[in-house]
């Protein structure tokens, strides 16, 4: 599509904070850009002048300043950033106090509380006083199964200005769920909440968490936050205490100054296809993409309310988190996007007169499925910027936004991972929004699309790859000494080149289109087919709810089998069918035609809301699936076992 949904105006562009930074690296390196084209080129072939202007930009609170800006610059893995310098990541996050708001939680029972920054920097400063009376120090760590609470973002806080490194989940995993993952890391405390509310029921986590500590010795201490309950029975939690008997109320907060690549956070992988990834990533590296995505590319200023709708196991929390070093105000909402009705979110961008909102391609197509208009019936004026990750956002979605949402405001579809704990691809407040269009490729970030040969290639289909070292790469993995299982992850493919593993286009203007991921790419024929390019064009009929498509091996070759939720009340018979093939068909090409089309009650997700298009896969050939407490429904699978009509 050659005409933008949308276009920043002269006032917006004047603005805005990556503006403010064009013209402070004009100032402070002399470098010669005047607009996000020229920006991107200067920071991919001067990384070390720009990652030092990101951090004089943004104000980074340093202890020491350091030695070499990038040493090994050439190597992936292998490079090294701001060498010798020290910094503490808590401090970055909690400047000025004062009485502006920092958080503010809302969950679908309606209950709604408020911090200042005061308020947050003292209940952390209580925390990290408890957490070193434990004798946790630099390098220990501290582990979260949490709600999306406040105390979350407290016991991360506390745990990092102890230099200590945070890991969480969210308390729908399972024992076993938990165990791969807290069982490899081995915490020396863990923070809980008694449960959770979720779709208007009420969850226990302590059963779970007594089976955790059954087999995690490490866990030497519990900590509690009563949510669920006024007084959370603690009987069967070893050395367990109340969070709101712990630590010293009026405690002073110091920050212990760590290394930039000292770990801060191990995040995990899906863990769908074995036991998860344990990623570990740096505190300086961390800080400073986040601070690059939020202030250039999303635009975040001083006093903006910023959402994402995000679990504690995912790693848009943890970006979510990183918002308050940008003076903004964090708006956390526990409980289902759809209860008590799909409104809720929008309400709550209404009443809390949201500047960001961020939420998933799902939860946008369901909304526009049930015919919900928001810009007519909620009072969104404030509402300057759209977020959506998760999965590649469908066009007719992107229109959605534009006619039902608001017509004026930036639809930023974004892409990246757990992985780099960032973004490849992003939006830009400066830039047109073109339908189905990631706007551009993130600042710093060499990206590029290669061919099988591992040429570069634009305005083809490829796989997405990042060509020169960048902060936020890993600092490694968890218990991988000699980097062997790090290397094999990301560097196999192509040689020293990150291979992120997703199918995707560059176009002629700087954005991208991404097809999926290429694990699940299909290949009937030898043709290589995006699942997303399947499940944008079938998902356009009113029928269908959400679908998921996946290669059969057939007669030796591949035929796409397509299933397909269906809406209540819906048959899928002879003449749905053909509908599906016909818009398929008209919208795509032949090669995209699904060989079989089944009907299922429900589609396999993970936790965080992903499609497993791998479990299916591997379920319709008779294949075990490994690590199904990674999926939010993991019944979900059985309906794909021994399915008559792909006997044929």
């Amino acid at each position: 599509m050659s005409t933008p949904l949308w276009s920043p105006s002269p006032e917006r562009i004047e603005r805005s904070n990556i503006s403010r930074f064009i013209r402070y690296v004009r100032e402070q390196q002399h470098a010669p850009v005047h607009d996000y084209p020229a920006l991107y080129r200067w920071s991919i072939e001067y990384p070390e002048l720009f990652w030092t202007a990101v951090a004089g930009f943004a104000g980074v609170r340093w202890h020491r300043e350091c030695d070499t800006v990038l040493e090994n610059g050439r190597r992936m893995p292998g490079a090294r950033w701001f060498v010798g310098a020290e910094l503490n990541f808590a401090e970055n996050l909690l400047r000025e106090p004062n009485e502006a708001p920092a958080i503010v939680f809302v969950n679908e029972r309606g209950t709604r509380r408020e911090l200042s920054r005061r308020e947050l920097i003292a209940e952390v400063a209580r925390i990290a006083h408890g957490l070193r009376a434990l004798g946790v120090t630099s390098g220990d760590r501290v582990a979260g199964f949490m709600p999306n609470l406040p105390e979350t973002v407290i016991a991360m806080l506390a745990t990092t200005s102890l230099g200590a490194t945070w890991s969480s989940c969210s308390p729908d995993f399972g024992v076993n769920g938990v165990l791969d993952r807290f069982g490899q890391i081995a915490p020396k405390v863990l923070i809980t909440a008694d449960g959770y509310f979720y779709g208007g029921k009420t969850l226990d986590s302590l059963a779970t968490v007594r089976g955790v500590l059954e087999q995690v010795p490490a866990i030497e201490h519990v900590i509690v936050v009563p949510y669920v309950a006024e007084v959370p029975s603690l009987e069967g939690v070893r050395n367990g205490r109340a969070w709101q008997e712990f630590g010293a109320p009026g405690a002073t907060l110091e920050f212990t100054a760590v290394a930039f690549d000292h770990p801060l956070y191990v995040m995990y992988s899906s863990g769908t296809t074995g036991v998860p990834k344990c990623i570990v990533h740096g505190v300086g590296g961390t800080l400073l993409q986040h601070l690059k995505e939020h202030q250039l590319h999303t635009d975040i200023q001083a006093g903006d309310q910023v959402f994402f709708f995000t679990t504690c196991g995912w790693m848009m929390w943890n970006w979510l988190v990183s918002a308050l070093a940008s003076h903004a105000t964090i708006v956390l909402y526990e409980g289902s996007p759809l209860h008590p009705d799909p409104r809720v979110l929008w309400r709550l961008a209404a009443e809390q007169r949201l500047d960001v909102f961020g939420i998933s391609p799902r939860f946008l197509a369901a909304c526009q499925k049930e015919g919900i208009r928001p810009g007519d019936e909620l009072d969104l004026d404030r509402l300057r910027t759209v977020l959506s990750t998760g999965a590649p956002l469908a066009p007719e979605n992107f229109r959605y936004v534009y006619d039902s949402v608001k017509n004026d405001v930036q639809l930023a579809s974004i892409s990246g991972g757990t992985d780099i704990i960032s973004c490849f691809a992003l939006g830009c407040p400066v830039l047109p929004v073109y339908e189905g269009e990631l706007q551009c490729r993130g600042l710093g970030m060499k990206v590029e699309i290669y061919d099988d040969a591992g040429r570069s290639i634009e305005n083809q289909k490829g796989e997405l790859v990042c060509t020169a070292p960048f902060p936020s790469m890993p600092v490694g993995f968890w218990n991988d000494p000699d980097g062997t299982r790090y290397r094999a992850a990301y560097f196999d493919r192509y040689p020293d080149v990150w291979y992120h593993g997703d199918y995707a286009l560059l176009t002629s203007r700087g954005g991208l289109v991404i097809y999926g991921r290429s694990d699940a790419v299909l290949n009937p024929g030898g043709v290589r087919i995006g699942t997303a390019e399947i499940y944008r064009q079938v998902e356009k009929l009113s029928e269908i709810i959400e679908s998921v498509a996946v290669g059969q091996e057939w007669q030796n070759d591949v035929r796409v089998v397509l299933f397909v939720k269906l809406r209540a009340g819906i048959e899928l018979d002879d003449d749905l069918r053909k509908r599906i093939r016909d818009t398929i068909r008209a919208n795509a090409t032949p090669r995209h035609v699904p060989a079989k089309i089944v009907a299922v009650a429900d589609i396999p997700r993970t936790l965080s809301g992903k499609i497993v298009e791998l479990a299916v896969r591997e379920v319709i050939h008779g294949r075990p699936v490994h690590n199904t407490d990674a999926l939010a429904n993991p019944e979900a699978l059985e309906q794909f076992r021994n399915i008559i009509d792909l006997a044929s």
